[in-house]
């Protein structure tokens, strides 16, 4: 199998280029608001995440067999 074309790969670095120049103040925004953030707000990220992670090691177990 061949590796992409040089106008694939053009088309590529455009749509790159594009989606960058539309999320980068968003990107911004976020990264400043992130340094305000205080230990509490961290923990409210970190809970769903935690549990989301535990589900999926939970269905895992359960397909394997429950060994």
């Amino acid at each position: 199998m061949s590796g992409m074309s040089t106008i694939e790969l053009l088309l590529l670095g455009v749509l790159l280029a594009v989606v960058l120049l539309l999320l980068g103040p968003g990107i911004r925004g976020a990264w400043r608001q992130s340094s305000e953030a205080r230990e509490r707000d961290w923990a409210g990220v970190l809970w769903p995440i935690g549990l989301v992670v535990l589900f999926v090691l939970g269905l895992i177990w359960l397909a394997g067999g429950g060994r």
